[in-house]
């Protein structure tokens, strides 16, 4: 079985979570025996090719002819819907190119017969043409590649309209991967209307939608309308492959309590300081640290000024890489707040470095994880009471740290990509 895959990045160069998931897919399809063309906009060359081919989407000769991106969509007969919206990318980063983009009023591209472009694959200023051209040079390869696969695979909203052309231009089916919803990043009144218009737009053309968890699933099918009979949940996995669990030199003797993601709504950071108000109420010998950033960042450093707990408590900004793995070696307990989350690595991560974990039960994670302890996200008290119960009682950490640590690592790719075989192979009998 062959299946052409769009993705908007793989590692090593990433912004989040996406791409480390897409990784983790086509090699665990390798070994479930399926074949991956692996399309992205911008390719760097020293991705790992050893499970799947990568199309650099840069390297692609346009086969249309158009003056503007409203006249792209009538060469593969969709409608293309801007949006400024993304769901993986550093907030600092997001908040500049958002400014830039409407100083800037990008609304046209030119596109000529033959063009290559040079897509960054990246969430900066020119998306609106990024994401456009993307689709168009979609339509392009999977023509090309016609003969080499059997079926389309697009993640998330930005690739979306690549699937739509590839499927429209091919007549092969399409599945399409919901790791994450307009409703997931932001309550209702906070909801880009233009974004799900595409994300429904992509839900509805595909054969099959793949959702990161029964959460999610929900949303797609109560809130974009999506036939259940087509929405089949694929929970995600994690590759710790070539990780080491780090020993790090503490410079203090107190416990710490870990908050890492991006410091917007969806992630909860508000309750994490109340809760962390509560537990200083109880006990001092205590820090909490809250790493990341996001647009909520100024107002979580006011919040826990006006609690009069900011001795205890550290920002240290966005972080990447190995320096994630350290925060991990040096907490106690890890805390994932979420709003609304469709899964979560995050926890899976921390429970992978023995670092015991609360997440919220509004999480996908909290569908597999047994071990990790569960809170409603809105319930601070019971997460204080979580939080102290780990810090106070060593035997339930070790409990806690011991058997979460078995259970994520039987979360494998291999076991969750050998269900989207089964998808797949429900659409090409």
């Amino acid at each position: 079985m062959r299946v052409l895959m769009f993705g908007w990045e793989f590692p090593p160069h990433i912004a989040g979570g996406l791409g480390t998931a897409c990784e983790g897919i086509v090699k665990g399809l390798a070994h479930n025996g399926v074949d991956t063309l692996f399309v992205m906009p911008h390719a760097s060359g020293d991705e790992d090719q050893s499970a799947t081919t990568i199309i650099n989407a840069s390297d692609v000769e346009v086969a249309h002819v158009s003056e503007s991106v409203s006249e792209i969509s009538e060469h593969v007969r969709f409608e293309y819907v801007d949006s400024n919206i993304v769901p993986y990318v550093n907030p600092d980063e997001y908040f500049a190119a958002i400014d830039k983009m409407r100083r800037e009023s990008r609304t046209s591209t030119v596109v000529g017969f033959g063009q290559k472009f040079n897509f960054s694959g990246k969430y900066g200023a020119n998306l609106l043409d990024e994401v456009a051209r993307y689709a168009m040079v979609g339509g392009t390869i999977a023509v090309q590649h016609k003969d080499e696969f059997d079926l389309i695979h697009a993640h998330d909203w930005l690739t979306y309209l690549a699937g739509i052309a590839a499927k429209e231009l091919t007549g092969k089916p399409l599945v399409v991967h919901v790791h994450a919803t307009s409703y997931d990043r932001g309550s209702d009144d906070m909801v880009d209307t233009r974004v799900l218009a595409i994300e429904k737009k992509g839900m509805m053309a595909a054969d099959k939608v793949i959702t990161v968890s029964d959460l999610t699933r929900g949303i797609v099918i109560n809130r974009y309308g999506i036939d259940p009979s087509k929405v089949v949940t694929c929970h995600n996995a994690v590759d710790f492959s070539g990780r080491e669990n780090l020993t790090v030199e503490r410079g203090i003797k107190d416990k710490v309590v870990t908050f890492l993601g991006r410091i917007t709504f969806q992630k909860g950071p508000e309750y994490f300081i109340e809760a962390a108000a509560k537990v200083l109420k109880n006990t001092r010998n205590v820090h909490f640290v809250m790493a990341g950033s996001g647009d909520m960042m100024n107002r979580c450093i006011s919040h826990v000024a006006r609690l009069g707990i900011s001795d205890r408590f550290h920002f240290t900004g966005f972080l990447r890489g190995a320096d994630v793995q350290k925060m991990f070696a040096l907490s106690d307990v890890y805390i994932m707040p979420s709003v609304s989350e469709p899964f979560g690595i995050s926890p899976l991560e921390a429970m992978r470095s023995n670092v015991p974990s609360i997440i919220s039960k509004q999480s996908g994670a909290a569908e597999v994880l047994k071990y990790a302890f569960k809170v409603d996200f809105w319930d601070v008290d019971a997460l204080a009471d979580d939080i102290y119960a780990l810090l106070q009682y060593p035997s339930l950490s070790s409990f806690a740290a011991r058997e979460g640590l078995e259970e994520v690592n039987r979360l494998k790719w291999n076991e969750a990509t050998a269900k989207m075989k089964q998808v797949y192979e429900s659409l090409l009998k």
